[in-house]
């Protein structure tokens, strides 16, 4: 598979869509910050996000008030214009007004739900297409919103891309179109290693040459070393993430309890919220746990930062992952990292060398694995240097976003240009409503 890691492509001139679907969001900061690296390198983003921000606005900090106000809402546009949207294509792109349709109802199955959902995406797509016409932008790329990309693009002649960050597109590859969408896509990027093995299982060797394996990052200057704590009082574990089954809180909360049991001063602190809160809080209440489990919902950067500095462990026991940004800045702030051995997280981390990893489920591994590091004050401090080391080298937000700028550069010069042809003499011939 050719690499454009090597290209000395330009990212200037480079104007593009993204399509994601929510910005801002707390927990897709790294989009965020993606979005303004790439601004800096040249390439000018207008973003579309299908829904609103998770926070009021009042309540975000000032870059995010700013991509607020620069950001195109679709489900927030008016019934009037989603009406006006839908019969500008239908009389301008019958034929793909209608692909995009049978597109949406094939993905439903004739399962009342999931067509519901499905003629929504449709909706969608339209909106989405309008605006990118409206604003003359001839191709896409989309993070988690690939969906209402591969519609878009079966109705309108833009071209596409997507960011698959795993593990969920793999779960169920077959229902979530993932081989359609990548034979859509001009263009894919799989953030490891693992997730491009699962993307090259999903679709037929002749696509493989399109994916891109394209790493995220995070800011080393602002994720910087925390004091190094030689014999804590209260040993502090950090655990970042949704609080879902899939997150494994359950296995992690049982660990600290048999640290307890091993007469171990231990304090866990829960960064994050979701729907199985009320269920962990009933089980460290039965566990006894109260004093040694906090749950902190969720916090903003600076808050996480002050959380950081006073965390001797981070502690992940997920079932599934992509490549978690919380352990790479744990890592950055040298904090030692305990993690789970699936997908790609061993690609961030080295067992025993920037890390330690354990089995998945395992609460006899999980739990010796912190207690090692609770004995050896050497092993805390050589894993916690070897894993910003590991970070800086592997997952620094500028050099790998300047990457992603040189895909992007090279992929869009190679474009089928008969596409963008379509799409410049259809759009000059239509008459734009806003």
């Amino acid at each position: 598979m050719k690499s454009t890691s090597g290209e000395a492509a330009s990212a200037n001139n480079l104007r593009i869509a993204y399509l994601v679907s929510q910005y801002p969001a707390v927990t897709h900061t790294f989009i965020l910050n993606e979005i303004r690296q790439l601004r800096q390198f040249g390439v000018e983003l207008c973003v579309a996000s299908i829904s609103q921000p998770d926070r009021a606005r009042q309540d975000m900090p000032e870059v995010e008030q700013l991509e607020n106000s620069l950001t195109f809402y679709v489900k927030s546009r008016s019934r009037v214009k989603i009406l006006t949207d839908h019969l500008q294509t239908l009389f301008s792109r019958p034929f793909g007004y209608f692909r995009g349709l049978f597109c949406a109802l094939a993905m439903g199955q004739f399962h009342p739900v999931r067509t519901l959902s499905a003629l929504f995406y449709f909706i969608e797509a339209v909106i989405v297409g309008q605006w990118m016409r409206r604003e003359s932008l001839t191709h896409f790329h989309t993070h988690f919103s690939t969906t209402v990309g591969l519609i878009c693009r079966k109705i309108f002649p833009q071209t596409m891309s997507m960011t698959i960050h795993g593990p969920s597109e793999f779960n169920d590859p077959v229902n979530f179109r993932l081989g359609d969408k990548i034979a859509s896509s001009s263009f894919v990027c799989a953030i490891s290693n693992y997730a491009r093995s699962q993307l090259m299982k999903a679709s037929p060797r002749r696509h493989w040459s399109k994916i891109e394996v394209a790493p995220l990052g995070i800011d080393t200057n602002l994720f910087t070393p925390h004091p190094f704590r030689e014999v804590p009082e209260v040993f502090e574990v950090v655990c970042i993430g949704r609080l879902v089954s899939v997150k494994a809180q359950h296995v992690l909360i049982e660990a600290i309890h048999e640290l307890k049991k091993r007469n171990r001063r231990v304090r866990l602190r829960l960064i994050g919220d979701g729907p199985d809160r009320a269920d962990l809080e009933r089980f460290v209440a039965a566990s006894e746990l109260t004093e040694q489990v906090i749950f902190e919902g969720w916090r903003n950067q600076q808050q996480i930062l002050e959380l950081y500095r006073h965390a001797d462990v981070f502690a992940l026991a997920s079932f599934a992952e992509g490549v978690p940004v919380a352990l790479m800045e744990a890592m950055a702030m040298q904090i030692p990292c305990v993690a789970t051995r699936i997908t790609g997280i061993p690609e961030l981390i080295r067992d025993g060398i920037d890390g330690l990893l354990v089995a998945p489920s395992s609460v006899e591994e999980l739990t010796d694995a912190i207690e090692r590091l609770i004995e050896d004050t050497e092993l805390r401090r050589e894993i916690g240097k070897a894993g910003r080391k590991r970070v800086k080298e592997k997952y620094e937000l500028a050099r790998n976003v300047k990457r992603l700028a040189h895909i992007y550069a090279f992929r869009l010069e190679n474009i089928d240009r008969k596409a963008l042809s379509e799409f410049s003499a259809h759009g000059a011939a239509e008459v734009g409503i806003k």
